[in-house]
């Protein structure tokens, strides 16, 4: 198809840098819809201005194309790097990208503490902690955590540990924890367990077994026959951990493979993890926006965003095929690792068999998460389906939206917006709202939301919420300016009323469907019906209002408690000589609850900037 630019692309082409870079191409709103790499800058962003392009992903996406920036970088590697960050932090449209609604969840070991916690975290950070994943199941995680503290009875309380308490918690009694708290085990003999766990985590079994055997072995003859008991328990639990675990060699490989499958513009990542000779586990990703793009684009794609948040980087790892900037990511991974890391493609043997295992792996996986997706899209058409009939609506209910209110007593009142799109959460229109107008009075409290949220509706018709200068808000601002085909409010006939009540001050009565959830008998009210609508118990009309309602109610309370948990640290603070305003929100940014600052340092706490020391001293004490 044959395509000119518009002027003003025409003379920003010719005034491209020839040297390595990334691009961004922008839409008429200022969003960047794809993001790019080049060693030569001014001859990779033309070659998306050609007359003729042959990739119809490409001519889609030179269609929307109204501005480009470039910034220029020193070398290839600068340019890998950077072009991950900006995906990562724009997610464009056309990119390729990790699906990834939320961060993988990692097990952390928090080794920087002197009686270091075991935790699950979707953040790494550099606090001296040790990370294990990404994992993509968190339900997986804390199955295998339990296993693991069966092993490894480590601390999960809130102590501070001195070795001197008089009484240890009900987790001492009943094995899972050793005891720091009453002196059962010293610092130096904690930690050696969690360095054990870590070695195990690692895949590194063998020495734990043979040592934990040798322990049982001298326990009975001492006639300790309780505690040889307890480590042959131990070495049951981990018995059925590494039962799974398959010996791939009798080297002590330290490899990833990596293999992929696709199907109409699906793409599945299956990644085995091999350490010291076996395989420990195995994930898989899933990556959006591949339609139209070659295996080694979204093979590479994979590589740089999968190890940019991966805890551990192996020796090698093994692909399906070659990419064309291996020594680039190669060095990359060299800088991550500190040591060599090699790419490679095997042809023939094990390692080829393993990369062709994975493959398969991955092929099973995508057929059977497309059959997953089939069934749930039937049952989410048949759910808007029967919400139409039962509710009288125009159309199907494509987007609903549902309110819902919670506080303490009236004190720290949150309302909660979520946002369901085809009969699936979309999260990043979720929206909460800290209740300022009233207290202790729910209608009121449901009254204020729906203004506000209504408010922003019309600001949003109005254009008042696209300031060309606040693109990245205007981006987040789009949930407002979208009326849902359903408003489900959380509480029956009274909540309905207010929220008729709103939407006549707006001028969207009848405009907006509305429908009120009772929550004894499942019972959806609506405007203008005395009898209330009974949903069949067993129909999915009625599983989709269940979740919307039970999404809402969990939304509101997590913005309850983070709120009340800030009231907390605040009414404390109050009383600290030399905190004011600006250093309280300082802290509150900073630890985020009071949990978290109690657990700090003096050190810790003066490194929040505008905090001296002599004011992190007061407020230790204050804690204490």
């Amino acid at each position: 198809m044959s395509y000119t630019p518009p002027e003003h692309i025409q003379e920003l082409l010719k005034k491209l840098p020839t040297t390595p870079g990334v691009y961004l191409h922008k839409n008429k709103d200022g969003v960047v819809i794809y993001v790019g790499k080049a060693i030569n800058l001014r001859s990779r962003v033309r070659s998306y201005f050609h007359k003729n392009v042959d990739s119809i992903k490409t001519q889609r996406l030179r269609r929307e194309i109204a501005d480009v920036e470039t910034i220029g970088v020193d070398s290839e590697l600068e340019a890998l790097l950077l072009e991950n960050t900006l995906i990562k932090k724009y997610q464009p449209k056309y990119n390729v990208r990790l699906k990834d609604d939320k961060r993988y969840p990692y097990i952390k070991i928090h080794w920087a503490d002197p009686f270091p916690k075991v935790t699950v975290t979707r953040r790494m950070e550099r606090d001296g902690s040790r990370y294990f994943g990404p994992y993509t199941s968190v339900w997986a995680v804390h199955q295998t955590l339990d296993l693991l503290r069966k092993i490894f009875p480590y601390l999960t309380c809130d102590r501070v540990i001195t070795g001197k308490d008089e009484r240890a918690c009900l987790y001492y009694d009943i094995k899972l924890c050793n005891g720091p708290c009453i002196g059962a085990v010293n610092q130096q003999q904690y930690r050696e367990m969690i360095k054990q766990l870590m070695d195990f985590l690692h895949g590194k079994t063998e020495e734990i077994v043979s040592q934990l055997e040798a322990r049982m072995m001298r326990a009975a003859e001492m006639m300790q026959f309780e505690r040889a008991a307890e480590i042959r328990d131990q070495l049951k639990a981990i018995q059925a951990i590494v039962s799974k675990q398959k010996v791939i060699s009798t080297a002590n490989a330290d490899q990833d493979v990596i293999a992929f499958a696709r199907e109409q513009g699906d793409a599945c990542v299956q990644v085995f993890f091999i350490r010291y000779g076996k395989l420990i586990g195995r994930e898989y990703f899933l990556l959006e926006g591949t339609e139209g793009e070659s295996d080694e684009e979204v093979l590479q794609t994979f590589l740089t965003q999968f190890y940019d948040e991966a805890a551990h980087i192996p020796r090698e790892v093994l692909l399906p095929h070659e990419v064309s900037e291996a020594m680039v990511i190669e060095e990359w991974l060299k800088r991550k690792r500190s040591t060599k890391v090699t790419l490679h493609v095997p042809q023939r043997g094990q390692k080829r068999e393993l990369v062709e295992m994975a493959a398969r792996n991955a092929a099973d996986t995508l057929g059977a998460l497309r059959q997953q997706w089939a069934a749930d899209r039937s049952k989410h058409v048949m759910a808007m389906a029967e919400l139409q009939e039962a509710l009288r609506l125009p159309a199907p209910p494509a987007r609903i939206e549902c309110y819902d209110i919670s506080h303490t007593q009236g004190a720290q009142t949150v309302g909660s917006m979520v946002v369901f799109v085809q009969g699936v959460p979309r999260k990043s229109d979720y929206r909460r709202f800290n209740v300022q107008t009233v207290s202790n009075d729910d209608y009121g409290a449901m009254k204020e939301v729906l203004m506000r949220r209504f408010q922003r509706y019309k600001e949003a018709q109005a254009g008042e919420l696209h300031d060309p200068s606040q693109i990245g808000k205007a981006r987040k601002e789009t949930a407002w300016a979208i009326l849902p085909d359903l408003l489900i409010v959380d509480g029956g006939k009274g909540q309905l009323a207010t929220a008729v009540e709103v939407l006549r001050v707006f001028g969207l009565e009848g405009e907006v469907p509305l429908a009120g959830l009772a929550k004894q008998e499942e019972e959806l009210f609506v405007p203008g019906q005395a009898q209330p609508v009974l949903l069949p118990r067993r129909s999915e009309g009625l599983y989709l209002v269940q979740r919307v309602r039970d999404e809402a109610h969990r939304f509101a309370n997590e913005g309850h408690r983070q709120r009340r948990a800030k009231v907390g640290i605040t009414s404390i603070l109050d009383g600290v000589a030399g905190i004011g305003p600006a250093r309280r929100k300082a802290l509150l940014a900073h630890f985020g609850s009071l949990e978290e600052l109690r657990r700090a340092t003096e050190e810790e706490i003066a490194s929040v900037p505008g905090i001296p020391l002599e004011v992190a001293r007061a407020v230790k004490a204050q804690l204490v």
